[in-house]
């Protein structure tokens, strides 16, 4: 496949794993997970065919790993809008976590803080580069540090998803060190 179909069907995948699942006649299950047959039918069902095979790539290339298969089943890891509990543990976060945003949201999250938005959750990145490629999708980046095990004293609640993704529910703003 060319990197053209694998970026068309991720994002496909994406729409309809973790936001508007129903669009294509499919449910999730309270985890997130659907069948992989039955993914397959309903998109043919929509006349955007994927093979198994194109499936299979498209998890593995994903450079972001959006998706987990596992058992014949797949599911995004995370960025839900729809109700879904991944039935990720709590974990202790490495001491600085890391947020990519786009220039003009930095006003606002100096005075609000990091907020979930529609997500179930603040997607952070364990390193820099990963940052600055995620902050990268709407424009000049801005990469935010986190101070994590500040807000781990403090009793904010971490978990990992699948592909690496640190997720909190919130981060205050004096958790976040802004680049000058």
């Amino acid at each position: 496949m060319d990197d053209r179909r694998v970026v068309k069907v991720s994002k496909y995948l994406s729409r309809h794993l973790r936001h508007d699942p129903q669009r294509i006649g499919i449910e999730l299950d309270a985890q997130g997970w659907v069948d992989v047959d039955v993914l397959l039918a309903a998109l043919e069902r929509q006349r955007f065919r994927v093979t198994r095979a194109e499936l299979d790539e498209v998890v593995e290339r994903n450079d972001k790993r959006r998706f987990t298969i596992r058992d014949g089943r797949i599911r995004a890891n995370q960025g839900h809008t729809v109700e879904v509990d991944l039935g990720l543990e709590p974990l202790d976060p490495p001491a600085e976590l890391f947020h990519g945003t786009a220039e003009g949201f930095v006003d606002a999250i100096r005075a609000e803080g990091l907020k979930a938005m529609a997500r179930h959750d603040v997607h952070l990145s364990p390193d820099y580069a990963t940052a600055v490629r995620v902050g990268s999708r709407r424009g000049r980046p801005v990469v935010l540090v986190v101070d994590a095990a500040g807000m781990a004293a403090e009793g904010h609640v971490f978990f990992r998803s699948d592909n690496g993704v640190w997720l909190t529910e919130s981060v205050p703003p004096w958790a976040i060190a802004f680049p000058e």
